[in-house]
């Protein structure tokens, strides 16, 4: 079963008489329980290609399916509500709200859906991500790493059956960030959720299974990882040269 297909998707963003296209004819699929890293220049459309594929914006051509469901078709309250119990999505902003405990903020995605919030739920996602005893703190009692955590949880709360992650680890040092990529593997393997994740670090890509490489708004290779970050980065010079 495919958790994401995206079919000629283009999408260009306009500033007075200027127009950039950003995704030509974009074409992407990802199988269910897959683990696949989206790699480019800065430019080349990861992080607009991510917002599409939740919702956030809507192509100017093309369809993008999530589950079998076209986002692109969607109104924005449709949108929101599909993403909500469907797609999680961590940005490298943390986005939490600084107001309300680790645990109301994990539990948002279900007060926002106006569904009774799971204490169960909330309690195995602060296990699971090494937040025990954390519930009742605020954000700014947390570190970078444990911030990220937490809202990564938070879009996770639903079980989403497919997760976008917007360099999530690019607010973090090397080892919470490798702490995080170890993360992302659990959860792809215990949950069989789909994750396409965008990042810049070979060694966070590495983590993943399979890793496609974007230049001016089109894929342009794909390759199996074999989880060795040094494989990568040489895929990655082949691509660029840079």
């Amino acid at each position: 079963m495919q958790a994401l297909k995206a079919v000629d998707v283009s999408m260009a963003y306009s500033k007075g008489a200027l127009k950039r296209e950003v995704l030509k004819d974009f074409s992407l699929e990802i199988e269910q329980g897959s683990f696949t890293a989206l790699m480019g220049p800065s430019g080349s459309g990861k992080s607009t290609f991510l917002h599409l594929a939740a919702g956030l914006l809507v192509p100017d051509k093309g369809e993008i399916f999530v589950g079998g469901e076209n986002v692109a078709a969607m109104s924005d309250s449709q949108a929101s509500r599909f993403r909500r119990r469907h797609v999680g999505v961590v940005f490298q902003a943390y986005n939490l709200i600084e107001s309300l405990t680790v645990a109301e903020n994990i539990a948002l995605p279900a007060k926002l859906d106006h569904q009774k919030v799971s204490c169960e739920r909330v309690d195995s996602l602060l296990s699971a991500f090494a937040l025990s005893g954390r519930g009742n703190d605020r954000p700014d009692e947390l570190s970078g790493g444990e911030r990220q955590r937490v809202a990564v949880a938070r879009a996770l709360y639903m079980k989403p059956s497919l997760l976008l992650a917007d360099e999530p680890t690019g607010n973090l040092d090397a080892k919470s960030a490798r702490s995080l990529s170890d993360v992302f593997k659990g959860l792809n393997s215990r949950e069989n959720t789909a994750i396409l994740l965008v990042t810049h670090d070979p060694v966070v890509a590495a983590v993943a299974d399979k890793v496609c490489f974007l230049s001016e708004g089109r894929i342009v290779s794909s390759h199996n990882t074999e989880h060795d970050a040094k494989r990568v980065s040489e895929l990655y010079l082949e691509a660029f040269g840079q």
